[in-house]
């Protein structure tokens, strides 16, 4: 089995939701500088040795829905191929994201993953923008 190691990190700077500097700022292009950010900071890596960028988001929807994983890598720059996903399991979506990226150099199914999280607490609200789970489910809640 291949190891896995983590060669970079970078976060966005805090704001104050919904009232601070960051709350009309998109998650998408927060995101792709972030991936900006982290590539810069790997000496001799360029985009195009890079095959796949994971992304988690607890609230995949408006600002920060359409698969936002593939939008950042679009917005990053990142080449067409590499096809960016997002993964959702709630509060732990960009744990969930890193997790798969290792899962999948471990298998040797690539070799350079970018991952992490995007959530915007200024655009989208906690619960989402309009909160419609199945009634059958709600039954047994």
């Amino acid at each position: 089995m291949k190891e896995a190691y983590i060669v970079s990190s970078v976060r966005t700077a805090v704001g104050k939701a919904p009232r601070g500097s960051l709350r009309n700022v998109r998650p998408d292009d927060m995101g792709a500088a972030v991936v900006k950010g982290a590539i810069a900071k790997v000496k001799g890596l360029e985009p195009e040795q890079i095959d796949d960028l994971i992304f988690g988001c607890a609230f995949p929807e408006a600002e920060q829905g359409f698969n936002l994983g593939r939008i950042i890598a679009q917005r990053a720059g990142l080449p067409n191929s590499v096809a960016g996903c997002t993964v959702n399991r709630f509060c732990a979506s960009g744990l969930q994201a890193i997790a798969i990226a290792t899962q999948a150099i471990w298998t040797e199914q690539a070799k350079v993953i970018i991952a992490g999280g995007a959530e915007s607490m200024s655009l989208i609200p906690p619960g989402g923008n309009n909160l419609l789970p199945n009634p059958a489910l709600m039954e047994d809640w």
